[in-house]
């Protein structure tokens, strides 16, 4: 649940009630009505009044802006790496987790030939 006077931005209208999406708004009041789809009641200045909303049409602005300053930071870094010709930086970023994942994997120590065929022999009897 956000708090009370949380600025947040309207973010989607799923129940199409004409909502100012991309406008901010003031949590004002939690709509505590079980029978209800809706979780806030937002202040919205800009319309000049007030609306129902459930909890998935409204983020709070500061998340807004971190996500947006991500994908910005990763446009400018693949911009960068392009620009220098940096192949493994750029496939870091484009890969993301998954090269740390492959490093632990390749971190192991080689198995012996015994070791390899018992593996093999395991996977294939189950």
């Amino acid at each position: 649940m956000l708090q009370l006077g949380s600025k947040v931005i309207i973010v989607a209208d799923q129940y199409e009630q004409k909502l100012p999406v991309g406008e901010y708004g003031f949590i004002i009041a939690y709509d505590r009505n079980a029978d209800n789809v809706f979780d806030y009641v937002v202040r919205v200045p800009k319309a000049n009044r007030n609306v129902l909303v459930p909890d998935e049409d409204v983020e709070l602005e500061e998340t807004l802006i971190q996500l947006e300053v991500d994908r910005i930071e990763r446009d400018a870094l693949i911009d960068y790496a392009l620009a220098t010709f940096n192949e493994d930086l750029f496939n870091r970023i484009m890969k993301g987790d998954q090269e740390e994942i492959e490093t632990d994997n390749g971190a192991k120590e080689p198995l012996s030939r015994d070791d390899f065929i018992r593996q093999v022999n395991l996977k294939a009897w189950i």
